[in-house]
């Protein structure tokens, strides 16, 4: 599909609504403009003139994750000289409402015609995105405004105060209206579905108790980077349908407005510091669409096939959904889920667990099987869960013909194994030493199939082909091979490379190949089919900057991590601290800036999620609320010198960190009975 571009609009996100408009502030229904609501674009046009002339644009901005302010200025056929007499400020809220106020400068009264031109198609987002959207509707007069229909959904709009004059032909509003000198006037519009309500965003009532989370230290990008993560995922939630009191996150405006399982549980998993409701949430929506009955897919959250890069199949996002699940309600149960909440989230739990068990069967490798189901992934607008997607099959020595083991599935099924491990032996039930025996024998022999030797030190294969051949290029993918993912007291679980090709990896991502200077980029720059707009091939993706990050610190490779850090927090500068979910891996160079790319998501909940991730990893918190204590290993270094963050929760209670400019942490808040672990 090609998409048209959204990397140069400003898009306001209170799901299920949307907003979204070019820096000139008119809605001309040209690309993807409009007001949109549950993948469907209620306005695309909505045009102001004053006095028979358009407003000539001067400034555009963001005021929040669902609110943008413009201004224009008009001069008016009477004006002496070259100074505007009239300013335009329209405020427009992803809820469907906007303002607009005419501020006269004029030492004179003046009595000016002001027009509103609206319109609309009615199309959904897909019908949008690929160019199908077709001709605006006809209007009708409603009540103080407009209404359009087709014959399953109704569209007003309504103004206040009401105009003048309405003509349905041209969906015109018209006001006659006398400004006394240095006098304001204003007209608010509403659009709505007909028969519905206000837009009631998830994330404005159920995020409240991280509304006073605060950065604050040395370093000046770190405030509002988290607050721009905090707007971003309020902004992102959804409601469950069927289950209203359950959020999970979307992955992304204006693409994938829907439930895409594995983002979903990555963005919850990185939004943990935050507390664990956005994690219960997730984790209950994707329970319910677990497979169960007999099949080799049972246990599985479904999911679709997503793109792998230039140099593999595309791989399936529901295997890495199913090995997320265990990993993330294990952590979640660390960070003081409570445990009511846990238990009834561990027989899921169990069932993708012994997934994975029967999936390698007597075999090490965890291989992608044949697809199944549609190809695909989410597409925009629409709040809806993959049905039947495709499937990650059996082991790599008894893999169906295809299947391939890829390095970074290897990670999440090795991480999965010992921390659902960990997750049984605290609640009973399950195979906890059977996981345990099996990561063993993966951890083995990945260090001896996995590793491609070469002059420069050897890397991590990408993935294993049927036959045994390595796939050899680096890609971003490596950098989970470094996320292993917390246990009790405040350690890590072991990693699927020793301590030398720990070191070499860590050389790797550090390296001007993979670090753009502004992240770590998906595919090496020397790899072949190199493209640094390709999705995964060549792109910075922030969700794996922040992994990589995260990882580094917690291996002890501060160098590496602080250069990838102050890289993405550069980034965020010329984004405005709102990180799409990908970029251009161009090499940055003095004086520059990293290029957008045209079809990623922004806000995108990964992305958002990876602010708050990589503060937290900086401060090195890993909490065991299950035991009472929370450990403090921060980035020695310092990367960020003085670093203060408030308003996180441990325990289901707020929790404050300081690290000193010597590396050193204290915790300043937390809940009764918590204490500092060693």
């Amino acid at each position: 599909m090609d998409l048209p571009p959204a990397h140069t609009v400003l898009n306001c996100v209170a799901l299920p609504a949307l907003a979204i408009s070019t820096d000139q502030g008119q809605l001309t229904g040209r690309g993807l403009e409009g007001f949109y609501r549950a993948g469907r674009r209620t306005l695309s046009r909505c045009q102001v003139r004053v006095a028979g002339r358009e407003p000539v644009a001067v400034q555009a901005r963001m005021l929040s994750a669902d609110s943008a302010r413009f201004v224009a200025t008009l001069r008016l056929p009477t004006d002496r000289g070259p100074d505007p007499e009239i300013i335009v400020e329209r405020i427009r809220h992803a809820d469907g409402t906007e303002r607009i106020t005419l501020h006269s400068a004029a030492a004179r009264p003046l009595r000016l015609p002001v027009e509103i031109s609206l319109g609309t198609d009615l199309a959904d987002v897909g019908a949008v995105a690929s160019g199908r959207a077709g001709p605006e509707l006809p209007a009708s007069v409603h009540d103080s405004g407009m209404r359009w229909s087709t014959a399953t959904t109704h569209c007003v709009v309504t103004a206040d105060p009401a105009p003048d004059d309405a003509m349905a032909s041209a969906g015109l509003l018209r006001w006659e209206t006398d400004l006394p000198a240095g006098a304001s006037w204003s007209v608010e519009l509403r659009v709505r579905p007909e028969g519905a309500g206000p837009v009631r965003a998830a994330g404005h009532g159920g995020m409240r108790s991280v509304a006073g989370a605060r950065a604050v230290g040395d370093d000046p990008r770190v405030q509002p980077l988290l607050d721009r993560s905090v707007e971003d995922l309020q902004a992102l939630l959804l409601r469950d349908p069927e289950h209203p009191t359950d959020m999970y996150p979307a992955a992304g405006a204006p693409w994938r407005c829907g439930l895409a399982p594995a983002e979903a549980l990555a963005t919850a998993r990185m939004a943990l510091p935050l507390g664990t409701r956005i994690a219960a949430g997730t984790l209950r929506a994707l329970a319910r669409s677990q497979i169960t009955g007999p099949g080799h897919r049972a246990g599985m959250i479904p999911g679709p096939l997503r793109d792998a890069g230039p140099h593999l199949p595309p791989g399936c996002t529901g295997t890495e959904a199913t090995l997320l699940f265990p990993v993330l309600l294990a952590e979640a149960w660390r960070w003081g889920m409570p445990a009511q909440e846990v238990e009834e989230l561990l027989p899921a739990a169990q069932r993708c667990l012994r997934w994975l068990q029967a999936a390698v069967d007597d075999g090490v490798f965890l291989s992608d099987a044949l697809p199944v189901g549609r190809p695909g992934a989410g597409q925009a607008g629409h709040a809806h869960r993959d049905g039947q997607g495709a499937a990650g099959g059996p082991g790599a020595r008894r893999a169906r013909p295809g299947g391939i083991a890829r390095g970074e599935v290897q990670a999440h099924a090795h991480r999965a194994a010992l921390l659902g491990a960990d997750l049984l032996d605290a609640h009973g039930g399950g195979d906890a030493a059977g996981l345990r025996e099996w990561a063993a024998r993966l951890r083995s022999a990945f260090r001896e199939e996995f590793w491609v030797e070469d002059r420069a030190g050897g890397r991590p294969a990408a993935a294993r082909l049927p036959d045994g051949r390595p796939v050899p290029h680096l890609s971003s993918g490596a950098a989970h091979l470094l996320d292993t993912g917390l246990l009790g007291s405040g350690t890590l679980a072991p990693g699927l490379l020793d301590k030398v090709r720990t070191e070499q990896l860590a050389r790797l991502l550090g390296g001007p190949t993979m670090d753009s200077g502004w992240g770590l980029r998906s595919l090496g720059a020397k790899e072949t089919a190199y493209n640094p707009f390709g999705h995964r091939g060549g792109s910075v993706r922030v969700q794996e900057t922040a992994v990589a990050i995260s990882g580094l610190v917690a291996a002890g490779y501060e160098k590496e991590a602080s250069a990838l850090l102050h890289g993405m927090l550069s980034a965020t500068e010329f984004f405005d601290h709102r990180l799409p979910e990908m970029f251009a891996g161009e090499q940055r160079t003095a004086g520059g800036a990293p290029l957008p790319h045209p079809a990623a998501c922004r806000p995108a909940g990964a992305a958002a999620a990876a602010g708050i991730h990589v503060l937290v990893a900086v401060a090195g918190i890993r909490p065991d609320a299950p035991a009472g204590t929370v450990t403090l290993r921060p980035a020695r270094g310092a990367p960020l010198g003085e670093l203060e963050l408030h308003g996180l929760s441990v325990a289901d209670a707020p929790f404050s960190v300081r690290v000193s400019r010597l590396g050193l942490a204290m915790v300043e808040e937390a809940a009764d009975g918590l204490q500092l672990g060693v």
